[in-house]
């Protein structure tokens, strides 16, 4: 299963849009453009298929810890 793969299950099985996937990376720091998401969700036999890389796929998933439980605290 391919990076891409998780990242399309995710988003059907959290209901996420591009909106939010772009938000949620953010949360972690990594900055990405709707197309760049667009061009991961495409079929990979599309001309313009990106694959998702795992910088990319880190990111989304730390920001979903972020995302679902807030901010980490600081510890003292």
């Amino acid at each position: 299963m391919s990076n891409n793969d998780i990242l399309k299950k995710l988003r059907v099985a959290l209901s996420l849009t591009t909106e939010d996937i772009i938000k949620i990376c953010g949360l972690a720091g990594l900055k990405v453009t709707k197309a760049e998401m667009g061009d991961i969700f495409r079929s990979d036999e599309h001309e313009n298929f990106k694959p998702c890389g795992d910088q990319i796929l880190r990111n989304f998933l730390n920001g979903l810890v972020i995302y679902k439980r807030g901010p980490r605290d600081e510890k003292k």
